[in-house]
């Protein structure tokens, strides 16, 4: 099963369009205040969508969902290449929310419930680390190809290899086991019985279970915290390309500079499941050094203040990975993957401010003074990991570190194969 999800979580960004779609929509005319809306239409709909998504992911088949993200994620870049108009990106942008919706919450839950099925879920961190390490060196490789794709077949060579990509997505989640869940519906029915007894009574159910569990387990709250505000400070890579055009960086270095942090990023997510069982400490250091790392990169003034930048991103990737693993230790309940789309709610949330922060910011001061400025709310949350960090889960009685196959041990009888 192991390859089979980092396969799944590397195509999802094997996506040859994402460098390119942007001068896809001005090259058909679009001004940039329209180009805004499209973005706007894409938020919204991932926030709309991703909770109750979540919710979703905790009464039906998790597979399924798996496999109908990618596939209306792939039929919006076929949107974007065969209707491209406002109309055909904006329905690109709404249903590729809505996969990333789907997907998001959906795959954490799917993969730590098939490892406790198999008696592992000490090795999720591992797991995880390495499929996020996966997607980034395939993002990379997709920034690497657009380039030459474009100039072999233009968009519509980039946007059929994209759709591609999701298909043989679809295909691989088509082919991942689907064990019991280590909690489900039926469990929260005995504590409100009668109300999950349809599937629209279940469903209800089970966001309440998830909000409910977010809200008022003390663990489980402070970790959805820490892990949305982690995944908000992602956003600063977007204004990476920028602040390197600021420092002097030619038009041929920048992709060079942005390549360096996303190796990175690479490295600390595969580092993610040897680092899991540290102390809290270690890691609220670590997201310390990582503010410092950032604040000194971005106010160098050359282009080689992007190494101390990677090493700070590679840290944070690190962390984010830790942090996710232990937050899925720490939820209890039946309504995993919907406490696991809280935490991806707020993380847009808090990405949205990073972007308001440079908005209103960018108004007084330079980018260099700006990306250092905001590396303070990362310091800040160093100081509470200690405290919102949950304690790493005990290994399992004979875990060996790799899942064990279905039907080894009493766990995972009757489990699907």
């Amino acid at each position: 099963m192991s390859v089979r999800v980092v396969a799944y979580e590397a195509l999802q960004d094997l996506i040859p369009l994402y460098p390119l779609y942007q001068l896809l929509f001005a090259d058909h005319g679009l001004s940039a205040a329209e180009i805004s809306t499209l973005f706007i239409i894409w938020s919204a709909t991932a926030f709309l969508l991703e909770i109750p998504s979540g919710a979703l992911a905790d009464v039906f088949s998790r597979r399924k969902l798996l496999m109908l993200g990618p596939a209306l994620t792939g039929l919006g870049y076929a949107a974007w290449i065969t209707v491209p108009s406002y109309a055909g990106f904006a329905l690109g942008f709404v249903l590729w929310g809505a996969g990333s919706a789907l997907i998001s919450g959906t795959f954490e839950a799917f993969v730590y419930d098939e490892l406790a099925a198999r008696g592992a879920t000490g090795t999720y961190a591992r797991l995880l680390g390495t499929a996020r390490s996966a997607a980034l060196v395939m993002n990379l490789t997709a920034t690497v190809l657009a380039a030459p794709l474009f100039q072999l077949g233009g968009y519509q060579l980039v946007g059929v290899l994209s759709v591609l990509s999701c298909l043989m997505q679809v295909a691989v989640a088509l082919s991942l086991p689907e064990a019991a869940r280590v909690a489900s519906a039926d469990e929260t029915e005995e504590v409100a019985p009668g109300t999950g007894r349809t599937a629209l009574g279940r469903y209800l159910l089970m966001l309440r279970s998830g909000l409910t569990e977010a809200a008022t387990s003390r663990t489980v709250r402070k970790a959805v915290a820490l892990v949305a505000l982690l995944g908000g400070f992602l956003s600063f890579d977007e204004y990476f390309p920028l602040l390197a055009r600021e420092v002097g960086a030619s038009t041929g270095l920048v992709p060079l500079l942005i390549a360096g942090t996303v190796a990175a990023q690479a490295i600390g997510g595969a580092l993610g499941g040897p680092a899991y069982r540290l102390p809290a400490t270690v890691f609220a250091v670590g997201l310390a050094v990582t503010a410092g790392l950032i604040a000194w990169g971005s106010l160098s003034g050359t282009a080689g203040g992007f190494l101390p930048i990677a090493v700070g991103y590679g840290v944070m990737q690190l962390v984010i990975i830790v942090a996710d693993a232990r937050l899925q230790d720490a939820i209890e309940g039946p309504a995993r993957a919907t406490v696991t789309s809280v935490s991806g709610f707020f993380a847009e949330v808090f990405a949205v401010a990073v972007y308001a922060g440079f908005a209103v910011g960018s108004v007084w001061v330079g980018l260099p003074v700006l990306m250092a400025g905001l590396t303070v709310p990362v310091l800040l949350t160093a100081l509470i990991t200690r405290s919102a960090l949950p304690p790493p889960k005990a290994a399992e009685p004979g875990e060996q570190g790799e899942p064990r196959a279905p039907g080894e041990t009493a766990e995972t009888e009757g489990a699907a194969g």
